[in-house]
């Protein structure tokens, strides 16, 4: 059975990745680039003969001993079809089309609200400001028990994420009815008109030391240039004339957007990224020179799990020598896709062309030994050591190029190796602490205690709440609190451990009283090797350690 690192790699190939858009016309220019994506235009069918596979499918309709459903038959074909080509070329049913175009989308309609499911019910945990829930008073610590009459808490309600996402997202205008409970006994009720609720792709932005920004980016989606410009000019305002930018575990997206986003980087001419393939002509991307950040000092961190636009991003600014990687080796994805509308309404994500970052490197991984192989590669680090020791990074010494200003050598066909290598933190890997994740524990207790203490941390602005956690001391109750649901401590606990547990419960608190995700990640990052790392880079210090 695939263990938890291989079930992350198949999300990242599901839903992540780079492509370029629709072909009925959906790709957009590259704002500020000087190349655009290029247009979809290619022609499905030949005039002439549909070829074998048609045939075979028409003869087994029309001649075969037992009634067949042609249509189950090309369900069942073009998957593994595709399975020959590439690991990321996929075939999207019909079914599937409108959640998978909506991942990369920006908006939805809904109530506005973050929340988490705790004892068979759902608690709010946070009210995106100016949302439809905002406007009329629902708030954090709220318990929904109850949409539009029917209950909504306890086990025989069956309450799940994505329940609750049906029931309370739906068309832009339309209403829904819920009952929350306040406090011990106080039930209200609410008529929410559903609105345009943002989802947002840079997920936290916050000044980390006096000179420094810190943005995290969790996928590269229709909006994100337009939030990077917004969290930027947020930053600059606050004094800042450096930047880290988070791309750990970010999975790709569009083309155009990546290319829009390292525009504001580099100077007039240099190169961005180029694609080719078979049918493809070569397309290049150079910055025109109108980037707002060309003088900001940056810093770029990636993981094994960035990927496609993420590591465009990052090799442009290695191999123009413009910033700092850090972190781990990458993904390793250079293919891009578009997608093509089939006479059916299903679509096809089809590979088209690799991209080549500034030094010409391709940092696509090989393939050719089929998916299981493919997937496996990040069990394959962590068993050869790589993710510990920067050594042990196998890096393909056939494929070697050099950065353009000062010809470091880097290497293509396997990912982004980084700057600075940040080993993976073994304490993460304990059996206590993995115990405590997977049962939600962490989660949960930092949950109750915001809900207890939501009085005295309400109304804290973001320094100061983070001052108050920090002060506070939670190991011993998060011991009690899992000892109570039967996960006793271990007779040997290291320090190390305690410091991530309590870490992780004061960066959840924090999310529950801070806007978006920037209570968690200051948190967070106190405790992150990397984020220490690309502080070193700059000579700063961080407000908090």
């Amino acid at each position: 059975m695939r263990n938890i690192w291989t079930l992350l790699l198949m999300v990242i190939a599901a839903l992540g990745g780079l492509y370029l858009g629709w072909i009925s016309g959906r790709n957009s220019a590259s704002a500020g680039a000087s190349a655009s994506a290029p247009q979809s235009s290619y022609q499905l069918f030949d005039n002439g003969s549909q070829g074998k596979l048609n045939d075979v499918l028409n003869l087994i309709s029309n001649a075969y001993v037992d009634p067949v459903d042609k249509d189950s038959l090309e369900e069942i074909a073009i998957p593994q079809l595709l399975k020959q080509l590439d690991p990321h070329s996929v075939y999207i049913p019909r079914s599937d089309v409108e959640r998978v175009s909506g991942e990369l989308k920006s908006d939805f309609g809904g109530i506005g609200v973050m929340f988490n499911i705790k004892d068979d019910t759902v608690m709010v945990v946070s009210v995106i400001a100016g949302g439809p829930s905002s406007a009329i008073g629902v708030l954090p610590g709220d318990k929904i028990i109850a949409v539009n009459g029917n209950n909504f808490a306890g086990k025989e309600a069956g309450v799940t994420n994505q329940k609750v996402l049906d029931n309370l997202r739906g068309e832009i205008g339309t209403m829904v009815k819920i009952t929350v409970l306040r406090g011990d006994n106080a039930k209200l009720d609410f008529d929410i008109v559903r609105g345009e609720i943002p989802l947002y792709s840079v997920v936290s932005t916050y000044q980390i030391a006096p000179h420094v920004g810190y943005i995290k980016i969790d996928r590269f989606a229709e909006k994100t240039y337009n939030e990077m410009i917004s969290s930027i000019g947020k930053l600059k305002a606050q004094g800042c004339d450096k930047l880290i930018v988070d791309l750990r575990s970010n999975s790709g997206g569009f083309l155009n957007v990546v290319m829009a986003m390292c525009n504001e980087f580099l100077k007039a001419d240099e190169m961005i990224v180029y694609t080719e393939g078979s049918h493809h002509d070569r397309q290049v991307s150079k910055a025109n020179g109108t980037g707002t950040c060309q003088d900001m000092g940056i810093v770029v961190l990636i993981d094994e799990f960035s990927a496609s636009a993420s590591e465009i991003f990052a090799g442009a600014i290695q191999d123009n020598d413009r910033g700092t990687v850090v972190g781990r080796r990458s993904f390793g994805k250079g293919l891009v896709q578009t997608e093509f509308q089939l006479s059916d309404g299903s679509n096809l994500r089809l590979t088209i062309s690799r991209y080549h970052t500034p030094s010409g490197r391709c940092i696509q991984r090989p393939y050719d030994n089929g998916d299981e192989e493919y997937y496996d590669d990040i069990n394959e680090r962590l068993r050869d050591g790589e993710l510990f020791d920067a050594e042990r990074i196998k890096a393909d010494t056939a494929n070697v190029y050099y950065t353009l200003k000062k010809h470091r050598k880097v290497y293509g066909g396997g990912g982004i190796v980084p700057d600075i290598f940040v080993p993976y933190d073994s304490a993460h890997a304990s059996r206590y602490l993995y115990t405590l994740r997977s049962k939600r524990l962490i989660y949960d207790y930092a949950l109750a205690y915001a809900d207890a203490h939501r009085a005295e941390l309400t109304g804290l602005d973001l320094n100061q709440l983070a001052n108050k956690l920090i002060a506070t001391p939670f190991i011993d109750q998060i011991h009690d609190y899992a000892a109570k649901r039967g996960v006793a401590k271990p007779s040997t606990f290291d320090k190390s451990e305690a410091r991530i547990i309590e870490n992780e419960v004061r960066a959840y608190i924090a999310r529950s009283f801070s806007d978006a995700n920037d209570g968690l990640y200051m948190i967070l990052n106190i405790m992150d090797p990397a984020v220490d790392e690309a502080l070193a880079v700059f000579g700063e210090k961080p407000f908090y350690k």
